[in-house]
């Protein structure tokens, strides 16, 4: 069983591993893209999109917890380790999008102390 859960677990990792890394290329093809036209082209991905594709995922993965966590409650599932593994991923999404935000809001506070 141990097994089973370790590829599941291993399966899962890869896919969000794989969903940053497009992400990543995403952001990256943006800002390299702008500079050199001086236009946005429609193919590009604003910082925007890809932080609120970020929020969007981690408000999804907050509602499958919550979902998991009323069937348990309803008694419509028996599947205890699966809602708490779903409530762990909505977790650590949640905090990693509040790291974040920490560091944005205070790249943002440095800029507007930069002294001219």
């Amino acid at each position: 069983m141990d097994k089973i859960n370790a590829a599941g677990t291993h399966l899962i990792r890869q896919q969000m591993l794989d969903r940053m890394q497009q992400m990543q290329a995403q952001a990256a093809g943006g800002a390299i893209a702008a500079p050199q036209t001086g236009f946005s082209s429609s193919a590009s991905v604003s910082f925007a999109q890809v932080f609120n594709g970020a929020i969007n995922n981690v408000d999804a993965l907050q509602h499958s917890a919550s979902a998991r966590q009323k069937a348990i409650e309803l008694g419509q599932s028996d599947d205890l380790a699966g809602a708490m593994i779903e409530s762990q991923k909505a977790s650590v999404a949640f905090s990693a999008m509040m790291q974040v935000r920490n560091k944005l809001t205070s790249a943002l506070d440095e800029v507007i102390n930069i002294p001219l």
